[in-house]
């Protein structure tokens, strides 16, 4: 069963929240990171990288921090995914040919499978959920500031 890293899934989640408590003001990394109880400088490359996609935004300054560079409808989980897990590039670890000739091309199928599913998968759909189980608020819901 395709599993994603604990990185894609702290990575799902700071979006989440960015979306969530964004409030026209960007979140700062250090107040994200709180809620989650982790340190600041575990989350900033994986911010970074989100940022460098172009799924969240950056603002420097004292009141700086992060926000949604799009609309929650137009970001999906697999894109997330696809961006932290492609961060850090492969290394360079020398396979065997069982496992190039057998056991990644099953595997590539499934993840191809998995992969389409969490494509549509949006941040709207997670941020409804997260609303709905008491993670965000009625102020809390703004879409997209231009």
């Amino acid at each position: 069963m395709p599993r994603l890293s604990d990185k894609s899934l702290l990575a799902i989640a700071a979006v989440v929240d960015v979306a969530i408590h964004a409030r026209g003001t960007p979140v700062a990394a250090k107040a994200l990171a709180a809620r989650h109880d982790l340190p600041p400088r575990r989350l900033e490359p994986v911010l970074q990288a989100l940022v460098h996609a172009g799924v969240l935004k950056g603002v420097r300054g004292p009141r700086g921090g992060y926000e949604l560079a799009r609309e929650r409808r137009r970001v999906t989980v697999a894109e997330i995914v696809r961006v932290v897990e492609g961060a850090d590039g492969e290394q360079d670890i020398v396979l065997p040919p069982l496992v190039t000739q057998v056991v990644q091309p099953a595997v590539a199928a499934a993840e191809d499978t998995f992969d389409a599913a969490l494509g549509t998968v949006t941040l709207e759909d997670l941020c409804r959920a997260a609303d709905t189980s008491g993670h965000g608020s009625e102020h809390d819901r703004i879409d997209f500031i231009i």
